[in-house]
């Protein structure tokens, strides 16, 4: 792709970020996440793309997401976009850490394309790629991934997600002597840490949302990490009720139209099939990957980074903004 869309895209994240970051610490997630897709989605619509959301947050009937199959873009290169307006709303609302707006952008036909449902991930850094399979127990998976990086299972981190269905797996790997950080929500930005020189975070293990692992697997693939993944219906994850496993069910139907199956590991290639891929996330609130929006009147500071798959280029762009001069349509959900 061509490499000014890095530097666009970058733009679109950090729109939606100031927009998500109006709402911090008001408790309101919706109105947060609802500010975060309609400036998304201004600012993708006036990119130079023939966009096509591939996997997002929503669906064509719940606008104003950014819906599977919504297409972007006032014309030009054919792109597939992975996004996440805001990757942790609950954070944004109650002005916690670790609240990003992210993207992924290829090539026609980069990314995997899923319902917005949920996906068991396992993702490693550089000096383990190819030393994980999520076929094999999460034990065999530690052991493999300490012994890649020369390593006691003592001094071996991994991050996951702090909730109700992780409490088995923190336990179990405690047991085992592993350093478990339990993060509230954001595993776009705890998948990424696997693979940032300066992070001493060795893997990342959690059941979260499909859109942000095909969002985190273009990064780790970027990187040259690795990554496997495992669609889970909705009534595997959140327990067997009736209401639960007609969604369920719903997901494996659609699924299948798709093409793809639940319960099946993919492994990276599967999820993001293409080097010349375009990462950016911008923080909204202060977090182990970015920094978080600094504001002071109509003035703010953005921290965004921006990694091109096809060169392997990380950069972090510090960005003021003048929220009075934005665009038209973007300027009343920023001030």
């Amino acid at each position: 792709m061509k490499r000014d869309l890095a530097m666009a895209f970058s733009r679109v994240t950090e729109g939606a970020a100031l927009a998500g970051y109006k709402w911090l610490g008001r408790g309101d997630k919706n109105a947060a996440d609802q500010a975060a897709v309609e400036v998304m989605r201004i600012l993708l619509n006036k990119t130079d793309i023939d966009g096509e959301i591939v996997i997002g947050e929503g669906e064509i009937d719940e606008a104003p997401m950014l819906y599977i199959g919504e297409k972007v873009g006032r014309g030009g290169d054919a792109v597939d976009i992975a996004v996440d307006p805001i990757e942790g709303t609950r954070m944004t609302a109650m002005g916690q850490n670790n609240a990003l707006a992210v993207l992924a952008a290829g090539e026609t036909g980069s990314f995997l394309k899923a319902p917005d449902m949920y996906m068991e991930k396992l993702v490693v850094g550089p000096a383990a790629a190819g030393m994980i399979d999520l076929e094999k127990p999460l034990e065999e998976n530690l052991k493999a991934t300490a012994a890649a990086l020369n390593k006691p299972l003592s001094e071996l981190v991994v991050i996951t997600l702090a909730k109700p269905r992780h409490d088995e797996v923190i336990a179990e790997m405690q047991r085992m002597g592993v350093r478990v950080y339990a993060v509230p929500d954001g595993d776009v930005a705890a998948s990424i840490l696997t693979c940032m020189p300066d992070s001493e975070v060795d893997m990342m293990y959690c059941i979260g949302g499909a859109p942000e692992g095909v969002v985190s697997a273009a990064a780790i693939r970027a990187l040259g990490g690795d990554m496997h993944g495992r669609l889970l219906p909705r009534h595997e994850v959140k327990g067997d009720t009736e209401e639960n496993r007609k969604l369920g069910e719903e997901e494996i139907r659609r699924c299948a139209e798709m093409g793809i199956e639940t319960n099946k590991v993919l492994q990276l290639g599967d999820m993001a099939r293409s080097d010349n891929v375009i990462f950016a996330g911008t923080g909204i609130t202060k977090g182990d990957l970015l920094e978080g929006i600094h504001r002071q009147g109509n003035m703010a500071t953005t921290e965004t980074l921006l990694i091109r798959g096809k060169c392997r280029t990380i950069r972090r762009i510090k960005s003021t903004h003048y929220l009075d001069r934005k665009d038209d349509g973007v300027v009343e959900h920023v001030l």
